[in-house]
């Protein structure tokens, strides 16, 4: 956890300084800003589905750095919150689970600018889980897996694809961008000789967000 906290301030020092030294911003065009907003998860088995959605946050710095007029690479790190809010209703109980998942989240982007002010982005996230919190409700009060579940009990490395489309202006922005995870977020467990994974589903998140460029 140290290390790769290390790494994230270092890298964000070196943008941040290449930035700043940039004393014709015209020339380069590069950017640097914070972004934040909202993110709509949920965890997914086979399918992606509309159930299941826990309503969090994202937010964090951002540098963009153009390779063409038209075509730029823009790293991002970001604290988001993803997870799921699971409803059950079985012969055993009835209830709502919450699983909250704190990430610091790196996307590396191509960013493509179709007009001036248009843009769509694509390209690989990876992620370090720094928290996870998890919430029970259950009609009887008696099946409380939460008590059970803790940190160790989830996967720390989380990585997928990342997609979205953007508007872009002088100094601010706006957008929305989609997480496929390819990583299971529960570990493997035994239980009386049996193995299982729970939750067993993968990231699944839309953001909508907004971003101040300076």
């Amino acid at each position: 956890m140290r290390k790769l906290i290390l790494a994230l301030v270092l890298c964000t020092s070196f943008f941040t300084s290449k930035a700043q030294n940039n004393e014709n911003p015209s020339t380069t065009g590069a950017s640097f800003g914070i972004k934040g907003g909202l993110n709509f998860s949920n965890l997914y088995t086979d399918d992606v589905d509309d159930n299941n959605v826990l309503t969090s946050f994202n937010a964090g710095i951002f540098i963009n750095m153009p390779l063409t007029q038209s075509i730029s690479i823009q790293p991002e790190f970001l604290f988001s919150r993803k997870g799921a809010e699971l409803v059950y209703d079985n012969a055993f109980a009835q209830g709502t689970g919450k699983f909250k998942l704190n990430y610091i989240e790196v996307p590396v982007l191509l960013k493509l600018n179709l007009t001036e002010n248009f843009n769509v982005h694509a390209g690989p996230y990876f992620a370090y889980l720094v928290d996870a919190q998890v919430t029970n409700e259950s009609s009887s009060g008696n099946f409380d897996f939460e008590e059970n579940l803790n940190n160790d009990d989830f996967n720390k490395f989380d990585f997928g694809l990342s997609a979205g489309i953007g508007f872009d202006f002088d100094t601010f922005g706006i957008g929305a961008r989609y997480n496929y995870g390819l990583t299971t977020v529960g570990k493997e467990r035994t239980f009386l000789g049996t193995s299982y994974t729970f939750p067993d589903g993968k990231n699944s998140n839309l953001s909508i967000y907004a971003a101040f460029k300076f």
